[in-house]
């Protein structure tokens, strides 16, 4: 799908010395736009930049200012997931570490 917009020429040649390709740039900016207000994940903007792996799209948001949507749920689940890989861990509430469980100093 292709999208356009009519832009007054000065305003045109203005942005295009600026930012160079104006499809790429407005490209871009609605990705950022997308991710920052939740409309979409990580593998959305992977998808649309063109990215193999979401580490390359996390890089580019990084590289953009761009916080990296990972909410309290999110951590509290990979947390889960390490204690099944692990074989049943915890994290020390003095140290922070990650430990097997009954092994907290």
């Amino acid at each position: 799908m292709a999208i356009s917009f009519n832009l007054p020429s000065d305003v045109e040649k203005n942005l295009a010395a600026r930012l160079g390709d104006l499809g790429q740039a407005a490209k871009e900016a609605f990705v950022i736009e997308g991710y920052r207000s939740g409309r979409f994940g990580i593998s959305i903007v992977r998808r649309l930049l063109g990215f193999e792996t979401r580490w390359e799209a996390e890089q580019w948001l990084s590289g953009h200012d761009v916080p990296i949507n990972y909410t309290p749920e999110d951590l509290e689940a990979d947390r889960q997931t390490l204690n099944r890989l692990l074989g049943g861990s915890d994290i020390c509430k003095r140290t922070r570490i990650v430990r097997p469980f009954n092994t907290c100093c």
